[in-house]
């Protein structure tokens, strides 16, 4: 079966059709969406009513699960499933630029995100290409910027500890959680393409450098990513499905639907079985 892709923009994104993720996936059918996935960096699917059971399989068809995140609740009974309910009295905390888990030092390769219940106005995933991102860089700012490090910390999460615990949690969780040191420019081990792999929510300083000249090469950069020819924006309906490449993209929730509810439900996978690297 030949699955139908469309692309969104040049830069990322395309919308996979005739294909539903219900059905049991044959392994040519999956090699198409990863080989999709690769190529547009994140792709979407419309009417597709997932159960837990087959968000799982289809992630486990990708790579190893992760076992839970850190910070949020998870779908009941399922470890794996991500939980992320919103309105008026639970207000999200996704609307910066972000990687998912920079803080680790292997962030994971991929997420599943399922919308379950969503606005009809609002609401919107914005996605962006941190390969793109790379190539419209100035080759002063490429050839500087090949040796750097920089440091990424659980960022705004210590909000979600602050509330648990006051600061002795969150102290607690910066010993737990820790943090990670990974290169500024990244190279993506299937396509090659190499990116750009600072973002807001994570990344705090630039090993080496003091505050000042850090603060100054990482707002330079957060401000070249957020260019809109780099991006692709998602309207989000009932059962819409996304995966995004975590190592090449940076994506921002937009939350301008309050007070209506939205449910997502995710699932992350930690390594890219096709990754022999």
């Amino acid at each position: 079966m030949m699955l139908k892709v469309t692309p969104l923009t040049p830069s990322i994104g395309a919308i996979i059709s005739k294909v539903s993720l219900n059905k049991d996936l044959n392994s040519g059918t999956i090699e198409q969406i990863y080989s999709a996935l690769i190529k547009h960096q994140v792709v979407f699917f419309r009417d597709q009513n997932i159960s837990p059971e087959t968000h799982l399989k289809l992630a486990e068809s990708l790579g190893e699960i992760d076992p839970g995140h850190p910070v949020y609740p998870h779908v009941e009974g399922y470890q794996s499933i991500v939980l992320l309910k919103n309105d008026a009295n639970n207000r999200p905390d996704t609307n910066d630029w972000h990687k998912d888990l920079t803080f680790k030092e292997s962030p994971p390769f991929a997420s599943i995100l399922h919308g379950v219940k969503v606005p009809k106005v609002g609401g919107d995933t914005l996605w962006a290409s941190m390969s793109a991102a790379y190539d419209q860089l100035p080759n002063g700012w490429k050839d500087h910027l090949e040796e750097l490090e920089a440091i990424h910390d659980m960022g705004t999460f210590r909000n979600d500890f602050y509330k648990e615990g006051g600061i002795d949690s969150v102290n607690n969780a910066l010993k737990n959680v820790g943090s990670a040191v990974h290169k500024v420019i990244g190279t993506h081990p299937i396509s090659g393409l190499k990116y750009l792999n600072v973002n807001q929510s994570f990344t705090r300083n630039i090993v080496n450098e003091s505050q000042g000249p850090s603060d100054h090469i990482l707002q330079f950069l957060f401000q070249h990513i957020s260019k809109p020819e780099f991006q692709v924006r998602f309207h989000w309906e009932d059962n819409s499905v996304a995966i995004w490449d975590n190592r090449i993209t940076q994506h921002y929730a937009v939350f301008d639907y309050l007070p209506e509810f939205r449910h997502m439900q995710r699932v992350t996978v930690v390594n890219d079985k096709r990754d022999k690297s």
